[in-house]
């Protein structure tokens, strides 16, 4: 029997494909602009930057041109004391800004509202850099979170906050979350608890506001490990997690977990090289029972990829 082209059931099929594909790219993201941010959703926007992956602006994904979190407990132009510490998110000049910045109307009417004319959020340029921060303000007898631009309202520039905050108060969260993604970290551990017994032991479920302008969610494949959406609520001890990523079976003996030791880099915090044959070595004399104790792990350097990765589970994972 001869081919026989059904031009009409072609275009039919096709229109079908094309509405389907409208109705789940498109559809969504009318629910999401019509959704207020939460204070959540805000911070991680403003912490991750424009995009988390492949971008124009990090072509090699190795987590460059991203936003810097501080925690301030002085202003960084008077030198007055903040009680309590607040958290601020520094863009330096040319860093591109969040989505939550750049495209306002996806946090929500009200919430976008306060952050253009409250916070003056509309007015942060992004050649000469901004300091961000999350504020609270009322509308109709109702608290909102909203983003304010502190460089046009309090005169704050990246280099002040950075300087203020010093290395101690500074998290690397973007850069962070980039390694989490490049690593393939999702493949194991998601970040999304289900509404299931998962609320009593990984922590409740998050609500739609928590995703207003993350890109990307980054929910995870399937669970192999312990959803971690909450993780630093549960363990907040960043001793336990540099001796978890550099090796595991250190705090967890039959853990299948591979090591992340290479996000150490060659040269640890003094700029002495990293030996990690040597390490290696001492550590299966310890697992076979030839020594009391495990080798020390070196202390990263604080450019590592390995503190990054720490500096955002500890201040986001909450």
């Amino acid at each position: 029997m001869a081919f026989q082209q059904h031009k009409l059931g072609a275009a039919a099929i096709g229109g079908m494909l094309g509405l389907s594909m409208c109705i789940t790219l498109m559809f969504p993201s009318f629910d999401f602009r019509s959704a207020e941010s939460t204070w959540v959703g805000l911070d991680k926007s403003l912490s991750n930057g424009r995009v988390i992956g492949f971008s124009y602006e990090d072509p090699a994904v190795t987590g460059a041109n991203k936003p810097i979190t501080v925690i301030l407990d002085k202003d960084p132009k008077t030198g007055e004391k903040i009680d309590p510490p607040m958290r601020a998110y520094v863009y330096e000049p040319g860093v591109p800004f969040a989505p939550a910045v750049r495209h306002p109307a996806n946090t929500g009417p009200t919430v976008s509202q306060l952050s253009l004319n409250v916070g003056k959020m509309g007015e942060a340029n992004e050649a000469q850099g901004a300091v961000f921060g999350i504020n609270r303000g009322e509308v109709n007898g109702k608290d909102w979170d909203y983003i304010e631009n502190l460089t046009a309202l309090k005169g704050w520039t990246p280099a002040d906050a950075l300087r203020a905050a010093t290395d101690e108060n500074t998290r690397y969260v973007g850069k962070g979350k980039t390694v989490y993604i490049t690593e393939g970290c999702w493949w194991c551990h998601t970040l999304l608890p289900e509404q299931t017994q998962d609320w009593q032991v990984f922590g409740a479920p998050p609500m739609l506001g928590d995703f207003n302008g993350e890109m990307p969610t980054a929910f995870g494949s399937d669970r192999k490990a312990p959803d971690i959406l909450h993780v630093a609520s549960r363990n907040s001890s960043r001793e336990w997690m540099d001796m978890h990523f550099f090796n595991p079976r250190l705090v967890q003996p039959n853990s299948i977990m591979p090591r992340f030791d290479y996000l150490w880099g060659e040269t640890d915090a003094h700029g002495n090289k990293i030996d990690f044959d040597k390490w290696r070595t001492e550590y299966k004399e310890y697992r076979a029972g030839t020594r009391i104790y495990p080798p020390e792990i070196p202390e990263y350097a604080g450019n590592s990829e390995a503190r990054a990765l720490v500096d955002w589970i500890l201040t986001s994972l909450k």
